[in-house]
């Protein structure tokens, strides 16, 4: 009898190492994974699809904190999160050199876009240049109203205010809401003034908004978005696991379908295009 119970414990014990190695049904260690990324992931409803697929997937449970950019990016920098999903290049690849981040894969794009109100103070409807756009609002001092908030999309504000060679800070006419992008949209079309939107989160709200789209396709308004695996060595405590798998998540096959499709049934177009595996160089091409 004892011998045979010997033999039993010894089975089980083989089988719970066999199934531990395979991975099967393998809770994660650390389940919860905090992801910092832009508002515009988050006003646009493509986290509400995609998130409750990752959880089921994988078990973990995913704390979204939607910031702009530069935010997401400075909790990256203090271990505060353990992946980001931004779209700020240039800040992006200095995040990766100075070592805050140990894998940055490219996950989508779509454009921005320049709204306004329907009379057009500054005339700039059809115009092919946003920067050509930017200099008319500023020489009619019509009202432009800016995220302010250190995000992607106001990164690319600042770019193309320094293009057209005009500081709007501090004028009358261009005013700050330090808020997220779909809050940003309402206020200036409860002031009836200009702003620079991405193209997603302007279609997601657009029925409450009496904004129209006056300024598209110029190749300086393309929008990209990468997923950065916040570095461990420089912050053991980040869920190393849990970042690498959404950020495999992220770009695998059968998320970059539903990012291709996601907005087709509603605006009759995607509010975003997947570009997992693509060279950069060539995206809005």
């Amino acid at each position: 009898m004892k011998r045979r119970m010997r033999n039993m414990a010894s089975v089980i014990c083989a089988l719970l190492l066999v199934f531990a190695a395979a991975g099967v049904d393998a809770a994660p260690e650390q389940k919860n994974v905090i992801l910092a990324t832009t508002t515009s992931t988050q006003d646009s409803g493509l986290l509400d699809t995609l998130l409750p697929f990752f959880e089921k997937e994988t078990g973990y449970f995913v704390k979204t904190i939607a910031v702009g950019s530069g935010q997401a990016m400075a909790m990256g920098r203090k271990g505060e999160a353990d992946v980001l999903l931004v779209h700020s290049p240039d800040a992006e690849k200095q995040f990766m050199k100075d070592g805050f981040g140990s894998r940055r894969l490219l996950v989508m794009h779509n454009d921005f876009v320049i709204a306004g109100p329907g009379n057009d103070q500054a005339k700039i409807r059809g115009l092919k240049s946003s920067v050509d756009a930017f200099r008319k609002i500023a020489a009619a001092e019509a009202l432009f109203v800016s995220r302010g908030d250190n995000s992607g999309t106001h990164a690319k504000e600042r770019t193309i205010w320094w293009k057209a060679g005009v500081k709007p800070e501090g004028r009358k006419w261009y005013q700050q809401t330090g808020l997220g992008m779909g809050l940003t949209l309402n206020v200036a079309s409860q002031k009836r003034g200009y702003t620079l939107t991405d193209r997603g989160t302007y279609l997601a709200v657009k029925k409450r908004l009496a904004l129209d789209i006056l300024v598209q396709g110029d190749e300086n308004l393309l929008n990209v978005y990468h997923v950065i695996q916040v570095n461990p060595s420089k912050w053991p405590k980040v869920n190393a696991a849990g970042a690498r798998a959404f950020a495999d998540f992220m770009v695998s096959k059968r998320v970059q379908k539903i990012i291709e499709d996601f907005g087709k049934d509603k605006f009759g177009s995607p509010l975003f295009f997947p570009d997992a595996g693509k060279s950069e160089d060539k995206l809005g091409r």
